[in-house]
């Protein structure tokens, strides 16, 4: 899953202990590699790390979220199909957002996001605090509701990203057959929450 996904599965200021350190650990965790670093952080934050790790490894290895790339895969994507189906189930997420998370609206949840992580940017590894600027500037959570919004991230990963070129033909990939994919993200959705709170 990608960055919406992450924050929304991290909890509830209400409900969550250490929400915030949930949170912070969370989005730190797309730059946070191995044992020693893991441990650098505080426990609360550590556990943000931990859940950051578990979507991914429940996302990849779900059946569902497999026929989505094995379809992308036919569709050209090679390697990078789990890229466009996690970037296009966040899409999917952003895009019908009232339905998965009916307590707050998309802008509002997003502007809350972004205060919280500028707030404690400087416990971030410092790619994602330059990261968290343009995010918060072009305002990526909100944006990826629409189509456009998808296509541009994907377009900008592949100039970023050495032999990702193919990505720039994701979005147009993924939204040729939306309607299986919403299908495959409605049954797999509610799987990973179940999955999350049950860890």
């Amino acid at each position: 899953m990608n960055f919406l996904a992450h924050l929304l599965l991290s909890g509830s200021p209400t409900t969550t202990p250490d929400y915030e350190d949930i949170v912070v650990g969370n989005f730190a965790a797309e730059a946070v590699r191995g044992r020693a670093a893991l441990e650098a952080y505080p426990a609360a934050v550590q556990r943000g790390i931990r859940l950051h790790r578990f979507i991914d490894s429940f996302t990849d290895a779900h059946p569902v979220v497999r026929r989505s790339t094995a379809r992308l895969r036919a569709a050209g994507l090679g390697k990078w199909a789990g890229v466009v189906a996690d970037m296009g189930y966040d899409h999917l997420l952003a895009r019908d957002f009232p339905d998965f998370h009916a307590a707050e609206p998309l802008p509002a949840f997003a502007q809350r996001q972004y205060a919280l992580l500028q707030a404690r940017r400087h416990e971030l590894p410092e790619r994602l605090q330059h990261l968290l600027q343009y995010m918060r500037r072009d305002d990526w959570l909100t944006g990826y509701a629409r189509p456009e919004g998808l296509q541009r991230a994907l377009l900008g990963l592949s100039r970023r990203v050495p032999a990702a070129g193919v990505l720039a033909t994701g979005a147009a990939a993924f939204l040729a057959e939306v309607e299986a994919y919403e299908a495959d993200f409605r049954e797999f959705w509610p799987e990973l929450r179940a999955g999350v709170r049950q860890r």
